[in-house]
């Protein structure tokens, strides 16, 4: 995930200041870090001594739920069900000796946090940090935005032991769903089969499952429908890439203030650190790699532990399937060929990372995407573009719309920065299977709002939301797609999670300046393909600049790619000599339109054919200011003509 702070600024006013001045002195010593995040500032001394993890002696034959996954979204959806009353398994079939999956394992330690920008507080972690509830009740026992990975096992383990209604059980070999026929020619999951770690094999009942795999494991084996990777955008085969975190030693106090002062003396408002967190060294990105068709290296986003180590998310490795043991393993195998030559080159580019040295990889890949579950609703980008509120919100996003590469010679994108937007709890409610709830990044997202929608404070929210859907459809004896299409039972499940700590109002979005301009439905057209992109700031949405003949051409490619249309455009800028900085006119347009979309027409006549088949229409042709001239909001129009002009998927 890219690292992205918000610097944002108290309000100041008379009102806020009376307010502040009794607690003035408390909060004196409370350093600008912890401003932004509210923890511990621990980043000293000896590490943490890990606490010992033991699975229970004895499995319950029924519970009324069973969690599947310890990763943070599994360990809040456990506590969440068993602090509503309900009889809990937390399973997990990876070979895990503690709590906390990517975070901990991952050695994922460094937050994407999800602000309401709308917002200001002085109260660290009160008002700003969207999705308080558990998510919060954890934060506030870690470090900060970075954390010790020590000490966040610890944190989740805490909050496991602590509940009595909570069985755990670790290092199971299998687990598998148990399915019976459900309502409407639907699939009933009533529990899973669990294969443990001595071979035997026992059947658990529950009332509901809850899936918290990273990868959708029990969802897809029940039958959920689902799709890979960037599938929904037309590339079948692409993903973003997979990062192993590593681990580098003798980062003394001295070494971090050496880094400190680079981030903060550089003048590059996208990099900083504090005590615990930094990100930026971005001359890292040209790193040469030796494994050149599987490797690539971002900015360094660095978590500081307190052992004198630091953990660094930036390798990047394509080609791996992250469903797949053996490119797992292969994953592993290129990073430990790799890193030597990463540490030498940092240690070459910046001085004060000379004494450092390569200590280990993390044990586990953060991988990014894999299965996008089917739901009752599919959060879409048009969702996130629009910071659309939703009546059955659970949890809130606002974190950018971060794409990785997929592959060493993209880029990346990001396509856009939503203000907030609401996570539907139809989003969790798998198609075709009952008594089954998903939460964490393989939920119903399509892949670009998945790319904000993964980040684990979200997933953390839909867990809490889950467990207590758990309890109310038990109580009012109703399915969750039942519960999901009922607006009485959604709005008691908000009241239940308001009181537990979230804070899941209704709110009515301002339209951002893009939502106003004339080409808006156009935009909306291309930004849904990933074709557009507004970056950081959203300034790429701007639809008034003037377009060429070769942006169009590689608008058109993509929109094939995405609609599988057979028309090849590739010869329409033959014959323009420098086609990226020529006028489009109307007549160019059309053609290349017309070709992308297998008509075979000259240039002149391509408007014309447009229209009679209905694939342009005048009023689009109409609004265009200067036909010799277009715009990119005119493009956009064509291109939401043509789209809406084909066979729906």
């Amino acid at each position: 995930m890219a690292r992205h702070v918000d610097r944002r600024t108290a309000r100041k006013n008379a009102i806020v200041f009376l307010l502040l001045v009794g607690v003035a002195l408390v909060i004196a010593g409370v350093t600008a870090y912890k401003l932004l995040g509210g923890g511990k500032t621990q980043t000293t001394g000896n590490p943490g001594e890990l606490a010992e993890v033991q699975s229970v002696k004895t499995v319950k034959n029924s519970y009324d739920v069973i969690v599947v996954g310890t990763d943070p979204e599994g360990i809040v959806a456990a506590v969440s069900s068993a602090r509503n009353g309900l009889k809990t398994l937390l399973v997990d079939g990876r070979d895990r000796d503690i709590l906390g999956g990517l975070m901990t394992l991952g050695w994922l330690n460094s937050l994407d946090h999800n602000y309401d920008r709308e917002k200001t507080s002085i109260i660290p972690g009160k008002v700003d940090i969207l999705n308080q509830g558990l998510f919060m009740e954890w934060y506030k026992q870690v470090e900060g935005d970075s954390f010790d990975v020590v000490t966040a096992a610890n944190a989740f383990h805490n909050m496991v032991k602590n509940e009595s209604n909570i069985d755990l059980l670790l290092k199971t070999k299998a687990i598998e769903p148990k399915l019976e026929a459900g309502a409407n020619g639907n699939k009933k999951i009533v529990g899973v089969t669990i294969t443990k770690e001595d071979g035997s094999k026992q059947d658990v009942t529950a009332k509901a499952v809850i899936d918290a795999t990273q990868d959708a494991d029990i969802a897809a084996a029940s039958g959920v429908p689902y799709t890979i990777g960037r599938a929904d955008v037309g590339d079948e085969k692409a993903r973003m890439a997979v990062t192993a975190v590593f681990r580098l030693k003798n980062v003394t106090p001295e070494v971090w203030k050496q880094i400190q002062k680079r981030l903060k003396d550089d003048g590059d408002p996208n990099t900083d650190a504090n005590e615990l967190s930094a990100w930026g060294f971005g001359e890292m990105q040209k790193y040469p790699p030796n494994n050149k068709e599987r490797v690539k290296m971002r900015g360094l986003n660095i978590g500081r532990q307190n052992d004198n180590t630091m953990l660094i998310n930036a390798l990047q490795i394509f080609g791996i399937d992250g469903l797949d043991p053996k490119s797992r393993a292969e994953a592993f195998e290129i990073a430990k060929a790799e890193l030597p030559y990463v540490v030498k080159h940092m240690q070459e580019l910046y001085p004060e990372f000379a004494g450092l040295e390569w200590d280990a990889v993390a044990p586990e890949l953060y991988i990014r995407e894999t299965r996008h579950m089917q739901g009752e609703y599919r959060l879409t980008m048009i969702d996130v573009l629009e910071n659309r509120d939703q009546w059955d919100r659970i949890a809130f996003g606002s974190y950018p719309v971060d794409i990785q590469r997929i592959s060493p010679t993209d880029n990346g994108a990001v396509m856009s920065h939503p203000l907030k937007y609401a996570i539907p709890f139809r989003s969790i409610v798998p198609l075709k299977v009952d008594n089954l709830l998903v939460v964490g990044r393989s939920g119903s997202f399509d892949t670009l709002p998945h790319g904000s929608a993964r980040v684990i404070p979200v997933g953390m929210a839909t867990g809490q939301a889950a467990g207590a859907a758990a309890k109310l459809a038990m109580d009012k004896n109703v399915s969750f797609r039942e519960l999901s299409a009922s607006k009485e039972h959604i709005a008691t499940l908000q009241d239940m999670l308001n009181k537990q700590g979230m804070e899941l109002k209704p709110y009515q979005p301002k339209p951002e300046f893009y939502m106003e301009q004339k080409a808006y439905e156009g935009l909306k057209t291309v930004v849904s393909m990933g074709l557009v992109i507004g970056g950081y700031d959203n300034k790429g949405f701007d639809t008034t600049p003037d377009s060429n003949p070769q942006r169009l051409l590689n608008l058109m490619q993509g929109v094939k790619r995405v609609h599988k249309l057979t028309g090849d455009p590739s010869g329409v800028v033959a014959g323009i000599q420098d086609a990226a900085k020529q006028p489009l006119t109307l007549d160019q347009a059309a053609w290349t339109i017309a070709k992308t979309a297998g008509l075979d027409v000259q240039a002149a006549q391509a408007a014309k054919e447009l229209l009679a088949k209905g694939m342009l229409k005048q009023a689009t042709i109409d609004g265009i200011a200067d036909k010799q001239k277009l715009n990119n909001g005119d493009t956009y129009m064509m291109i939401r003509d043509l789209v809406e002009s084909l066979p729906k998927k």
